[in-house]
């Protein structure tokens, strides 16, 4: 980790970006001797495998009848959530 003032910073703003988005250098600055902020890399995250749709929609199907299952007869999850509105 490398500590920079935040004057240091402002002058060479474009460098120290650059090796914190391709170095993964994560930066404090400083002002008076103290740390004001850090410059962290963020990771970009990966692109999720294209799914089936059909096997999106069974596993949704599957999760919601798990769900139902807990739920009396006489109530569904539309009630549930007029309700949960309700007391907000």
């Amino acid at each position: 980790m490398k500590t920079i003032g935040a004057h240091e910073l402002t002058e060479h703003i474009n460098e120290i970006l650059r090796m914190v988005e391709e170095e993964s250098e994560t930066i404090e600055v400083t002002k008076r001797g103290e740390i004001i902020a850090l410059l962290v890399p963020v990771h970009k995250p990966q692109q999720p495998a294209k799914r089936d749709l059909k096997a999106f929609w069974a596993e949704i199907d599957q999760v919601a009848a798990e769900i139902g299952s807990y739920l009396p007869g006489t109530v569904n999850a539309v009630d549930i959530m007029r309700d949960v509105r309700r007391d907000l």
